[in-house]
């Protein structure tokens, strides 16, 4: 199964199963390459948010006019900043930012539930790392590249590019089919293996 892609500089489609790292800088306004790539050729959404609530989620679908109701979203801050919780058939929780087990768990449970063009969103990388540590965010992050090639879905997993040592960003580049790289002057690049 393909998939297309709507990303200037991206290829018009890439193979189920692939994953894209979107490296960008820690102020890069990174929402409209998010729903460019949620918008197009999809018929259920994973967004793994650490970096927002589910309520501000909703506010960046709505705005650029993605249909939330292929969408489900994981909200792994509103506990940590003590919002109330509800969950439902489009909102999920975890119980703690660094919960990185129940985020794997939770996507697997999506890719299981759902048929069709699966797209998976991780905003971001950079805050698992923040909450959890950086040998805990990358094997998460090893797992759901798993899922996403087992269950033939797509996935755009955000890195803030200064905020890790090269290394680490290296060693990134080497788990992803292919880097969409965001900078400073909203320019953007992108190199596919």
């Amino acid at each position: 199964m393909d998939y297309t892609l709507t990303i200037e500089g991206a290829p018009e489609t890439v193979p189920g199963g692939t994953s894209i790292m979107l490296l960008h800088p820690s102020t890069g306004e990174t929402d409209r390459l998010d729903t460019e790539f949620f918008k197009t050729d999809t018929d259920h959404l994973f967004i793994l948010s650490t970096r927002t609530t589910a309520r501000e989620v909703q506010q960046k679908l709505e705005y650029y006019e993605v249909d939330e109701s292929k969408a489900v979203i994981l909200d792994t801050l509103s506990i940590e900043r003590g919002y109330s919780r509800r969950a439902g058939d489009h909102v999920r929780y975890v119980s703690s930012p660094d919960d990185l087990d129940g985020m794997v768990e939770d996507l697997r449970e999506f890719l299981e539930e759902t048929e069709g063009k699966r797209r998976v969103s991780v905003d971001s990388v950079t805050e698992m790392a923040y909450y959890a540590d950086e040998e805990r965010a990358r094997a998460a992050v090893e797992e759901m590249l798993d899922l996403l090639r087992e269950h033939d879905a797509i996935g755009l997993f955000h890195v803030a590019e200064e905020v890790h040592d090269e290394a680490v960003l290296d060693g990134y580049r080497d788990l992803f089919d292919g880097v969409i790289h965001l900078r400073e002057d909203d320019s953007v690049t992108c190199d596919f293996f």
